[in-house]
């Protein structure tokens, strides 16, 4: 059985309808994905809202940082497997199947992250994501301890916790309008 059709729940706007610079964020998304994520259509309906998020986005998962791209997206598809969330899960899993050049392992971040074979760094930062996302206060020094004797420094603890942060709003806010991922997410990197 399909998912369902639609992208989000709420109205969409033609594309045709929308400024230049949405227009060239969309150009360079098909050029690169070969489709214009349903994310961005989703949030054109409020196309100040759709600049506020794609910079969140831009600055939390391709800037630089102390946390590689990898360990940004595992971080994304654990917060949203927490949260259930359908259009982050297959968005996010095509990520770390795309970055670990491993299909096993996109599959088990959406499933059951703590099957796969992870380096201690790694899965202390899955760790506390888990813990911020579905128990956020009791989160404390001990945590951030844990993730100081793994490696992770201040600026990547602050990094880690914003992108915890961002995937909860994210994960929330596609589930509040009825977000679908594209389809041809389903496909790639497999």
């Amino acid at each position: 059985m399909p998912q369902p059709d639609h992208i989000s729940a709420l109205p969409v706007p033609p594309v045709e309808t929308l400024d230049e610079d949405i227009h060239a964020v969309f150009a360079k998304a098909t050029e690169k994905l070969g489709f214009i994520p349903n994310v961005l259509r989703a949030y054109s309906f409020r196309p100040q809202k759709l600049r506020n998020f794609m910079a969140m986005y831009n600055e939390l998962m391709l800037a630089p940082s102390g946390l590689s791209k990898l360990e940004r997206e595992m971080v994304a598809v654990v917060v949203s497997s927490a949260n259930r969330c359908y259009y982050c899960l297959v968005a996010h899993g095509q990520a770390v199947r795309r970055l670990s050049g491993d299909p096993e392992l996109g599959e088990m971040m959406v499933m059951n992250w703590r099957v796969a074979k992870l380096e201690p760094r790694q899965r202390a930062m899955l760790e506390f994501a888990w813990k911020l996302t579905l128990t956020p206060y009791l989160v404390g020094d001990e945590d951030r301890a844990a993730l100081r004797a793994v490696g992770l420094g201040d600026e990547e603890i602050f990094d880690l916790s914003e992108t915890v942060a961002f995937f909860n709003l994210s994960n929330r806010m596609a589930s509040g309008v009825d977000m679908m991922p594209n389809r041809e997410y389903h496909k790639l990197d497999r």
